[in-house]
């Protein structure tokens, strides 16, 4: 019963609501109607707008232009003769047909280029409307436009008024049955996660022009009824602030919310003719009021007092008598075949002919360190990269160079390293919408599509709510929702990328388990994880990546012993050792120490109850697999992440609660994975600006001498750092940090993606500085390469210290591999 009510809860509203605007016209006088008119034209602009805002999120503020369109040609064609009743459809035809046609070069932009493009198609209908005289009539408009009739019947502005307001209670009610429906619900997910719908296969140009032309449709519609209420129409009735308004009116009344336009249209509407009396004030208090509701209500009037209301059905999902098997086998089981797959960015070669085949009901884990092309791979295969050369086939389909949408309604599935669900939606509509694999033109019985994606989330183990909004759910459902929703796709490949990360031990054992549930029922699992554990305990066959191409394969057995995958892993053996110059004793009390620190990025911790001390003058290494939770720690440390639970003491003083620029200016620099120096200034300024929380820095001084330290940047020195190589941007990034004089420099993953040889000469300048006194926290992703500069080492496995020693002990360590490549127990 409460299902049933909830369901007519809102078409009743919409029959009241309409019923109430007629009476008001029924009762209603003079001025009153010419007011009710244009809140009900208001509100059918405000639909369009809450397709194209509230469902897909891009904004539009040039859709007067659309109303001027919809005023003009209904004006013209009943001017020559044209019955109203052909040319108001014709007038919402044409302004659809503009519409769309705009949204084809406008979608290419987001944000606020794309609002500038709307703006300009404004301007030129305004000036378009004045300069085409023999058609508009230019400054002038056209007057005398005919009223609608039926039979000898003319409209007065009553009748006129009255049709607006049945026509708006028929646009909302189509907004209310269109969210709901299969097009809604892809528009919401193209503007929740657009990587996402790509991968169920949906096209989000054509789901955006959609929406941008049924927007117009609407827009020109109204404009259609504007023209006779009116009875002339001239450029100077089309402003461009009241494009403003239109948008103000979905906004306040609360996007994406069905009665949010209706709200919105009557506050901006009658509450300026409700301030008249304050004469030339009246614009200053209405934007005034508008200032306050967006502010106490940011939601919009609508979407505010919804949320007070909110409840969410606590029915969970039921597995039923339903044949997942049958559903998920595939019909012609086909191998993936990748053949010689490269591909570069800026002249970097992050993959270069890569081949693998994935078997159906097997696993094959793609594997390697950081930065190895594990990622690249998935993506091209996915459809997300075009891959230079190569061929990428499923059966007889060449997937190489197609859209993600085509590659996923040919039987690729996927999942992401961080979950990309959309958060707007229920848990339910997520699985439902993958389902067709975007195409929304096939019908489908819905008890049977209900009884599927309820089976798919009870497989996978999810067993909450199915209302729950996909955005309010804890880490490991998400994970559990992103798989059930790939499943949906029906896929003869299933791509993961790192579906391990952030869980727990245990939660990471059932996903084990479901992943060759998954590949029991003849699906092709591909996977890319770094906990080596788990990908030894479930591949059927390995692929081995470093620097973009393929260094091993085999059962996980044969390449967790193979010399080259160690090497990869942990560093060559070739390594040259960088021991200290003179005998080094450490002081007794620590510089920074961590203790029992737990922090991550979900409900589940990355770290858990992590301890260890840095001395001053010592260089300490944390190692571990991708993932383990090294670079986790340098954020917690800098004030990236907030922990959960645990103290960070620096000289004393526990800087875990501040803010990252008061932890910097406390003397903790962290130099950054990946670089991340200010590309678009120069090398000097990237210098200074290391000194920026210093007020005794003698920059002159200071950075001649860095520049003697690092001779590669000052030939540099006057170059955009965006333009300088890997490894002098490398050393730019160590020298900013050096800049602020820590007490402890932070390095993330300093040898990520050098060559050999740049890669040794930036450790020998780490020694140099080490041997000078400077206290150093490095991560790094080659343990072997790590360890001939560091004095100690701590060993991290899951986010937890499992191992601690010196340099020396730790890189004859047997724990140190299995902490890398997996125990041995787990590969048997």
């Amino acid at each position: 019963m409460q299902d049933i009510l909830r369901q007519i809860a809102t078409p009743i509203a919409i029959l009241l609501i309409t019923a109430a605007g007629l009476a008001v016209g029924a009762y209603g006088e003079g001025y009153t109607h010419f007011i009710l008119a244009l809140v009900a034209l208001t509100t059918i602009v405000g639909v369009g707008l809450n397709i194209l805002l509230g469902l897909t999120g891009q904004v539009s503020l040039g859709h007067v232009g659309f109303y001027s369109i919809g005023a003009y040609t209904a004006a013209i064609l009943t001017l020559k003769g044209v019955s109203f009743w052909i040319a108001f459809p014709v007038a919402g035809l044409i302004a659809g047909i503009v519409g769309g046609l705009l949204a084809l070069p406008a979608l290419r932009v987001t944000g606020p280029y794309l609002a500038m493009v709307t703006i300009a198609f404004a301007f030129i209908v305004e000036h378009g409307t004045i300069e085409w005289r023999d058609l508009t009539g230019g400054q002038n408009g056209l007057m005398g436009i005919v009223p609608p009739t039926i039979g000898d019947y003319a409209f007065g502005e009553r009748e006129i008024a009255s049709m607006a307001v049945v026509c708006a209670g028929l646009a909302v009610l189509f907004f209310y049955r269109f969210a709901a429906s299969a097009w809604g619900k892809g528009m919401v997910a193209v503007r929740d996660a657009e990587v996402a719908a790509r991968s169920i296969g949906l096209n989000p140009v054509i789901v955006k022009t959609t929406a941008f032309a049924l927007s117009a449709v609407l827009t020109g519609l109204a404009g259609a009824m504007f023209a006779p209420l009116l009875m002339f129409v001239a450029p100077s009735n089309f402003p461009f602030s009241q494009s403003i308004l239109f948008l103000l009116a979905v906004i306040v009344g609360g996007a994406g919310w069905t009665l949010g336009p209706v709200v919105g249209a009557i506050v901006s509407v009658v509450l300026p003719e409700m301030l008249a009396g304050l004469a030339e004030y009246r614009l200053l208090f209405f934007g005034s009021l508008l200032l306050v509701v967006l502010w106490l209500a940011p939601d919009g009037v609508i979407g505010t007092v919804a949320k007070l209301w909110r409840r969410i059905d606590p029915r969970s999902a039921v597995a039923g008598h339903f044949d997942l098997a049958a559903f998920l086998k595939p019909t012609t089981p086909h191998a993936l075949v990748v053949r010689d797959v490269g591909i570069a960015f800026g002249g970097i070669r992050a993959a270069s002919d890569v081949s693998f085949e994935a078997s159906p009901g097997k696993v094959t884990s793609i594997i390697g360190p950081n930065g190895a092309g594990k990622t690249t791979v998935l993506n091209i295969v996915g459809g997300f990269y075009r891959a230079d050369t190569g061929s990428v086939r499923l059966g007889d389909k060449e997937l190489a160079g197609a859209p993600a949408w085509k590659v996923a309604r040919a039987g690729i599935a996927r999942t992401y390293q961080t979950t990309k669900l959309f958060g707007s939606l229920s848990v339910l509509d997520n699985v439902l919408i993958a389902l067709r694999r975007g195409q929304f033109g096939v019908s489908g019985d819905k008890n049977e599509e209900h009884k599927a994606a309820e089976a798919l989330l009870a497989f996978v183990g999810y067993f909450g709510p199915l209302a729950t909004p996909a955005g309010d759910l804890p880490h490991v459902d998400r994970r559990l929702v992103e798989i059930a929703r790939a499943l949906a796709c029906r896929p003869d490949v299933l791509l993961l990328d790192e579906p391990a990360a952030g869980l727990m031990r245990a939660d990471k054992d059932s996903l084990t388990k479901l992943l060759r549930q998954i590949a029991n029922f003849g699906i092709a699992v591909i996977l890319v994880e770094h906990d080596m554990t788990m990908v030894m305990s479930i591949s059927d066959h390995v692929v081995v990546l470093d620097a973009g191409t393929v260094i091993a394969r085999g059962t996980a057995a044969e390449v967790r012993h193979n010399p080259r995958v160690l090497k990869a892993y942990l560093g060559g053996g070739d390594m040259r050792e960088r021991p200290r110059k003179a005998e080094f004793e450490p002081e007794a009390n620590a510089i920074l120490s961590v203790v029992k620190l737990t922090a991550g990025y979900g409900a589940a911790p990355v770290l858990d109850d992590v301890t260890f001390d840095v001395r001053p003058g010592e260089m300490v290494a944390l190692l571990g697999a991708n993932g383990a939770g090294k670079s986790t720690i340098m954020r917690a440390l800098s004030g990236l992440l907030r922990p959960v639970d645990g103290n960070i003491v620096l000289d004393d003083k526990a800087v875990q609660a501040l803010e990252a620029y008061r932890i910097a200016r406390a003397g903790l620099a962290l130099v950054p994975e990946g670089r991340q120096v200010f590309g678009e200034i120069d090398v000097r300024d990237n210098l200074v600006l290391g000194a920026f929380s210093r007020k005794d820095a003698d920059l002159d001084n200071e950075i001649e001498a860095l520049l003697k330290r690092f001779p590669r940047l000052r030939d540099r020195i006057t170059s955009r750092a965006g333009l300088l190589s890997g490894g002098e941007q490398q050393m730019l990034a160590i020298a900013r940090g050096l800049m602020a004089n820590p007490r402890v420099l932070l390095l993330d993953e300093p040898s990520l993606g050098l060559a050999p040889a740049m890669i040794n000469e930036l450790f020998d300048v780490l020694a140099e500085l080490r041997d000078e006194g400077v206290t150093i926290l490095l991560v790094d992703q080659m343990a072997a390469l790590a360890l001939t500069v560091v004095d100690r080492g701590y060993v991290l496995e899951s986010g937890k210290i499992v191992h601690a020693d010196t340099a020396a002990a730790l890189a004859s360590d047997p724990a140190l591999e299995a902490a890398y490549l997996g125990r041995v127990e787990a590969a048997q």
